[in-house]
């Protein structure tokens, strides 16, 4: 008996509940649009009437005049997305896909208009109960307040009212039948918010599809990430070492100075349009087809020395194979290792830009595509370059994804190089020179 109380006043409680009055709002919604399409059987039923058709057929096309409108509105792609923002509104539901779109396939479009005629179905029921309800309930309310001898107040029951305290029983009633009509829309809503995800929602199989997209976008963001960090942090390097060596010979050699603000210059631009570049992608992201901008390969190995040595500082290069048979996505990572191999090599020196010099290795042959970074390493760096080792090391994590994509090998760590300590990053990726990407 304790648990059949505390389920009914667990029930009761759903009164003081706001969602209980709106998922009766959203049956009403579904009401609203039955008694459209009645009126508009109503009309075409007129037209049937008239025709002197067998009752039989007559019977088929009155049940064809009320299936198919419904039906038929329910496979519209919007119905799908305006049902979605009315289920997460009024039935406080929320979807895996969200904003929940118009229906894309036709399963969705089948899905659609069920829910569509479950939503028509269980409104017009609660719309007729709330019509009886809050109609009849308006009148029995007001019954102790008639003059006495007023009939005909109850359906089918002539029933005298007093005017005095026996007629209280009416108004009681109708708030009772007014907390039953709720209490059966808050049930009915529930049963609909259960029903949604399931019917409205994405499948299984859409799901997955789901989340392999948003799998492919992180992915997406995690690369324009990382050429973000490759190119702005290797232009920021070379504008800081060559800033502060062209401050040391600003009075001594000016000629110097002038080509080293003229490589900050150039170094400034080209961080600009790349920053620019992956900004527009990310504010683009519904138009993946636009990303059409050129990206940095191999084939831009000069320039990359150029503006590195600019700075003063000397890169030797050696380089063997044919680098243009380098398939395409294999070029552009190769690129981007390059450039942050030689910016940790500007970062970490710890060395002044006249007396840095970097060994740069590329060799390509059949065991594949070699790069190595040797550069010197110094306990005293020098701070006029404003060397930060505290935030390193996702230089070098983001090499290790790259060419964990690729499938190669990244060997980094101190070696003996010329005359003291240095540093060397060594990649190896296979290549399939029978393939261009």
């Amino acid at each position: 008996m304790t648990d059949v109380v505390r389920q009914l006043w667990r029930a009761l409680g759903s009164l003081w509940r706001p969602s209980t009055y709106l998922r009766w709002v959203y049956l009403l919604l579904g009401a609203a649009l039955v008694l459209a399409f009645i009126l508009v059987d109503s009309a075409l039923g007129a037209v049937v009437s008239d025709l002197g058709l067998p009752k039989v057929a007559t019977g088929i096309i009155w049940v064809v005049i009320g299936l198919l409108p419904p039906i038929a509105l329910g496979l519209l792609p919007a119905v799908r997305e305006v049902e979605g923002i009315a289920v997460e509104s009024l039935l406080a539901v929320r979807f895996e896909e969200r904003p929940l779109g118009p229906a894309r396939t036709w399963a969705q479009r089948r899905r659609t208009a069920l829910w569509f005629c479950l939503h028509l179905l269980a409104g017009g029921v609660v719309g007729i109960i709330s019509t009886i309800v809050v109609g009849l309930g308006a009148v029995w309310l007001a019954a102790p307040f008639r003059s006495p001898g007023s009939r005909d107040i109850v359906p089918g029951w002539a029933y005298d009212v007093r005017g005095d305290w026996t007629d209280l029983w009416m108004p009681a009633a109708a708030i009772g039948g007014l907390a039953g009509l709720f209490l059966l829309s808050a049930a009915v809503g529930a049963l609909l918010a259960y029903l949604a995800p399931q019917v409205l929602g994405p499948t299984a199989a859409e799901r997955i599809e789901l989340l392999e997209k948003q799998t492919a976008t992180l992915a997406e963001r995690n690369r324009l990430a990382r050429e973000l960090h490759d190119s702005v942090g290797h232009a920021l390097s070379l504008v800081t070492i060559q800033a502060a060596a062209a401050r040391r010979v600003l009075a001594s050699d000016p000629e110097f100075a002038e080509n080293a603000l003229a490589a900050m210059e150039t170094s400034a631009r080209a961080a600009l349009a790349d920053l620019d570049h992956v900004l527009g992608l990310l504010r683009d992201d519904r138009h993946p087809g636009s990303r059409t901008t050129p990206q940095a390969t191999l084939g831009g190995l000069d320039r990359l020395v150029e503006a590195t040595e600019a700075g003063g500082i000397t890169v030797e290069v050696e380089r063997s194979g044919d680098l243009d048979q380098l398939p395409a996505a294999v070029s552009r990572e190769a690129y981007r290792i390059v450039q942050e191999g030689l910016t940790n090599a500007i970062r970490h020196a710890g060395r002044p830009a006249g007396e840095l010099a970097v060994d740069l290795s590329i060799q390509l042959d059949t065991s594949g595509l070699r790069l190595a970074v040797t550069n010197p390493v110094s306990g005293r760096p020098d701070h006029s370059v404003h060397t930060d080792r505290s935030g390193g090391g996702r230089g070098l994590a983001g090499i290790r994804e790259r060419v964990a994509v690729l499938r190669g090998t990244v060997d980094a760590g101190p070696v003996s190089w010329r005359d003291g300590p240095g540093w060397r990053l060594a990649v190896r990726l296979p290549v399939s020179m029978t393939t261009k990407g």
